[in-house]
């Protein structure tokens, strides 16, 4: 499985903040919100964007969207929503 973070923060800011915060996968930057406009995520009036999460396919299938984030949960819910749609046995 591969995690990636999207914000629009410069490449540069987005290594500080991984690397202060010990985050285990990468964040991209989308300086032109671009991608934050193709999934929705963008906020016209607001300088950042909603929290939106989405797990992928091999494929690109879009397997199951998360169009509202509780970041206190949120990483708990991927996982378990991951191990069941690959079929992953947890115990």
């Amino acid at each position: 499985m591969k995690v990636f973070g999207v914000s629009y923060d410069t490449p540069e800011v987005n290594r500080a903040f991984a690397a202060k915060n010990n985050l285990p996968f990468l964040l991209l930057s989308d300086r032109d919100r671009s991608l934050a406009k193709g999934v929705g995520a963008s906020r016209a009036l607001l300088p950042v964007p909603k929290r939106i999460s989405y797990i992928v396919g091999p494929d690109g299938t879009v397997l199951k969207a998360y169009p509202s984030v509780s970041p206190s949960t949120h990483a708990a819910e991927v996982v378990a929503d991951y191990r069941t749609l690959s079929g992953v046995d947890e115990s």
